[in-house]
C-alpha cells in the first residue's frame, strides 16, 4: 500500500518533468523558427538591403521541406518564420514564456509599444493564444490607452 504523501511527491515530480520538457521544446522550436526566418532573409537578400526575389525560393523550399517534415513547413509557415525574424531581430530578447502560436498572433501587431504591451500582459495574466488573439482583435490596448487618456484629460480639466 502506498501513502498519499509518496504518491503526491512522485506525481508532482512527473508533472514538473513534463513541464520542463514542454518548455525546453518550446524554446528549441522558437529558436529553430527564428533561425529559419534568418536563413531565408539572408538567402533572399544576399547582402543587399532588400530582397529582389523570394516567392519562388520560399515556394520551392516549402515543397522540399514539407515532403520531409510535413505541413509545419508550408509556404505560409515559412513566411511566418521570415516575418518572425524581421519583427523580433534579437533572439535573446524573445520571451520564453510565450509559444510560437503567441508570437504568430503578435506578428499582426505592427506598433512596437502595443506589441510589447501584449507580450507583458500575456505573461502576467497567463493568456492562452486564444485570449491573446481575442484581446488583440478587440483592440484592448487602444481601449485601455484611450481610457487612460480620458482620465488624464479629466485631471487636467481639459475636455
Amino acid at each position: 500500500m502506498i501513502t498519499t504523501t509518496l504518491y503526491h511527491h512522485i506525481r508532482l515530480t512527473i508533472l514538473e518533468a513534463r513541464h520542463k520538457v514542454v518548455a525546453t521544446i518550446n524554446v528549441a522550436m522558437l529558436e529553430a523558427y527564428w533561425q529559419i526566418g534568418g536563413y531565408i532573409v539572408e538567402e533572399e537578400q544576399q547582402g543587399k538591403h532588400r530582397a529582389e526575389y523570394g516567392k519562388n525560393l520560399i515556394r520551392h523550399l516549402a515543397e522540399k521541406l514539407s515532403e520531409e517534415f510535413g505541413n509545419a513547413y508550408s509556404e505560409r509557415n515559412l513566411l511566418y518564420c521570415k516575418q518572425f525574424y524581421h519583427t523580433f531581430p534579437i533572439f535573446d530578447a524573445l520571451r520564453q514564456e510565450l509559444t510560437w502560436t503567441h508570437y504568430r498572433c503578435l506578428l499582426n501587431v505592427e506598433n512596437k509599444k502595443e506589441r510589447a504591451f501584449y507580450i507583458q500582459e500575456s505573461i502576467a495574466n497567463h493568456w492562452s493564444t486564444r485570449a491573446l488573439d481575442r484581446q488583440i482583435k478587440s483592440l484592448y490596448y487602444e481601449r485601455l490607452l484611450s481610457s487612460q487618456n480620458r482620465d488624464e484629460l479629466r485631471k487636467t480639466g481639459n475636455p
